[in-house]
């Protein structure tokens, strides 16, 4: 009975001593652990402090559009960026956000770049697809297109500046396919070598806003070549068409058909003196009419009257 008593505890000091050794391991262990961590932070806060991980100037970022790097050093005026500027407090989230907020672009990322320490940026642009203002007198567009683009911007600017017609600097800018307006100043200072669309929109955003869609839809995916859209009356939609003048109307669901029936008139130069031609009227695309001009007589189509509208079959 005496020796079960003392292997018993001889067991039981063992089983102790071996429990000791266990929590001293764990530790030890617990303790390499912190410290381990400790000098990995501190070495990653002394690497962060390094002067190598300064934006020092606007060298350091590199801003993207599709396949293009954008160099024009106004653009880095949008970024709110100052230098030099540690690149851990850079904030790449408030970045992009600004840079949406413009409204020539759709979609912007900002990501830090490590090795060579700066920022990547990329950009989607809106396509435009006409030139928009408010008013009918062609002086703005015109040297806007004489000048664009080998001019530079500020030069630009002061073309539409310095006209008569330009009263406000807004009165000019750009529309993509979806209607959205943007400033002509913002898409040269990203695009300044980029070449300015064909097509004019005359009117206030008021009153193209509704209808913009349907008629660009119309009108691209039709084989007439249009080169100007007034939405000044609201009653009376005008294009300026290769075959001359056309009166629409009021905007309707007929637009389509309307655009058909005049894509359909292409011989129109072969049966009247395209000087002779005051305006088409297809408001009734089923019976389009042809307003002829006062002052100039027609050879192929006998007026009998002042005011002569002639259905074109």
């Amino acid at each position: 009975m005496a020796g079960i008593l003392s292997v018993s505890r001889t067991n039981l000091a063992q089983r102790r001593q071996k429990l000791r050794r266990q929590r001293q391991i764990k530790i030890i262990q617990a303790l390499w652990r912190a410290l381990a961590v400790t000098g990995f932070t501190l070495a990653l806060f002394w690497v962060a402090i390094q002067p190598m991980w300064v934006l020092k100037d606007s060298e350091q970022i590199v801003i993207k559009s599709g396949d293009r790097v954008l160099t024009q050093k106004d653009i880095y005026s949008l970024l709110g960026l100052s230098f030099p500027q540690s690149l851990w407090r850079v904030k790449p989230s408030l970045i992009a956000d600004s840079l949406r907020k413009q409204p020539n672009i759709v979609k912007a990322t900002v990501s830090r770049r490590l090795l060579p320490p700066g920022l990547m940026i990329e950009i989607q642009e809106r396509v435009p697809v006409a030139i928009a203002q408010k008013t009918q007198d062609q002086t703005v567009t015109n040297c806007i297109l004489a000048s664009f683009p080998t001019e530079q911007p500020a030069d630009i600017k002061s073309c539409w500046q310095n006209s008569g017609t330009a009263k406000k600097e807004n009165e000019l800018g750009l529309l993509d396919a979806s209607g959205v307006w943007m400033p002509l100043s913002s898409y040269i200072l990203i695009n300044p070598k980029a070449k300015l669309p064909q097509l004019i929109v005359i009117g206030s955003r008021a009153q193209y806003q509704m209808f913009w869609t349907q008629v660009y839809e119309a009108i691209s995916h039709s084989s007439l070549k249009v080169t100007e859209i007034n939405f000044q009356d609201p009653t009376n939609l005008i294009l300026k068409t290769e075959l001359g003048n056309v009166h629409l109307g009021s905007p309707s669901n007929r637009l389509t058909g309307q655009i058909q029936a005049l894509v359909q008139m292409r011989r129109l130069p072969d049966e009247v003196n395209p000087s002779n031609i005051d305006y088409i009227d297809i408001k009734n695309p089923a019976i389009p009419l042809v307003q002829m001009n006062q002052k100039k007589p027609s050879l192929e189509i006998k007026k009998s009257g002042p005011a002569n509208k002639t259905p074109i079959n």
